[in-house]
């Protein structure tokens, strides 16, 4: 854990830069001072074909990220992380923002352990040496 999702509407074509927005979003969370174990960080993303934005009358595109995590970290953390995250979400698009419309979005989605299954071999990985 955690996990993050990025829901983006297809009409950001090439401004999307998926490849490069996941691997900023996983070097983020990695950054957080052992927060969040490497070996647990999933992100993945959706193309939105499928939506409408406002009106519907102009070429309007969002992105949505979730971020879910497991429960128990303070509100401190929880804040430094989700400002480093939406700080990097906002530099990821800050060219495509400046030139045409375009929400960004963010939320934390804490859940509860015990509905919750996991297994994982990853870890031990990042364990060793």
């Amino acid at each position: 854990m955690p996990h993050v999702i990025v829901e983006y509407t297809n009409n950001l074509g090439d401004d999307a830069r998926i490849p490069q927005l996941l691997q900023t979003v996983n070097e983020t969370l990695m950054a957080q001072n052992g927060v969040f174990p490497t070996g647990g960080i999933r992100s993945r993303a959706i193309k939105l074909t499928d939506y409408r934005v406002a009106d519907g009358k102009e070429d309007d595109a969002f992105v949505h990220v979730t971020l879910k995590i497991a429960a128990g970290r303070t509100p401190e953390v929880k804040k430094a992380a989700c400002d480093a995250l939406f700080e990097a979400i906002k530099a990821h698009f800050s060219e495509a923002f400046a030139r045409r419309y375009l929400a960004l979005s963010m939320e934390l989605t804490e859940f509860d352990e015990g509905g919750s299954y996991k297994h994982n071999n990853i870890h031990a990985r990042f364990r060793k040496g």
